[in-house]
């Protein structure tokens, strides 16, 4: 049965679906069941992965008719005309250097919604880092969602949702499962992907208040 969608989504969907069969990109993959979870997209490399992401969530999600999305963003990208559309299209603007303090808001969005789609890029930069950030696995665990594992495949122009995991507090088996599925994706820059992994002292348990 499809969803019920409004003019605005029909348009979103329309659009989305237009612009990459243009630009020679395919969608791969279903949205999850779960009405909440966390999806990290990679490699992040290019400017260009987010609106290429988010074109294949509005052709997912029928113009956004079937999930709510939210997805974080550096604050300094989120400046004039851009801000403004970055926000209505789900953007959470936060400034990294404040650490543990952007994950307590995202928790309480979690908390106070019935549907939630966290969408992020775990190196938090298009530059080589050499792990990721552990913050979306905590999240994912503190706020009982699973972990949806969002891919951009530019060998392929492939975009789409590729495993689910569920964090069982095991962050290193867990991340196994993570690095040897994007072992596999090409990103549009190879040079500038570091391991997929996060460091043992900066994966310290974050609490939820």
């Amino acid at each position: 049965m499809k969803p019920r969608m409004s003019l605005t989504n029909r348009i979103l969907y329309a659009l989305a679906k237009i612009a990459l069969t243009v630009m020679g990109w395919r969608a791969e993959g279903d949205l999850p069941a779960a009405p909440k979870y966390v999806m990290i997209g990679a490699h992040h490399t290019s400017y260009w992965d987010l609106p290429i992401f988010l074109m294949a969530a509005a052709v997912a999600s029928h113009g956004f008719a079937t999930m709510k999305l939210a997805w974080i963003g550096k604050h300094t990208a989120f400046h004039g005309v851009l801000g403004v559309l970055f926000r209505k299209l789900g953007g959470i603007a936060v400034n990294r250097s404040a650490g543990h303090h952007v994950v307590k808001p995202i928790l309480r969005a979690f908390q106070h919604s019935d549907q939630l789609a966290l969408g992020l890029a775990p190196t938090g930069t298009i530059k080589k880092v050499e792990h990721w950030k552990p913050g979306f696995y905590y999240i994912a665990r503190l706020a009982h969602v699973p972990i949806v594992c969002g891919f951009i495949d530019y060998q392929r122009k492939v975009v789409g949702l590729g495993p689910i995991i569920d964090p069982t507090g095991d962050l290193e088996a867990d991340m196994q499962i993570i690095s040897e599925f994007y072992g596999h994706v090409c990103a549009k820059y190879p040079e500038r992907v570091g391991a997929v992994s996060v460091r043992t002292r900066e994966a310290a348990p974050i609490t939820a208040r």
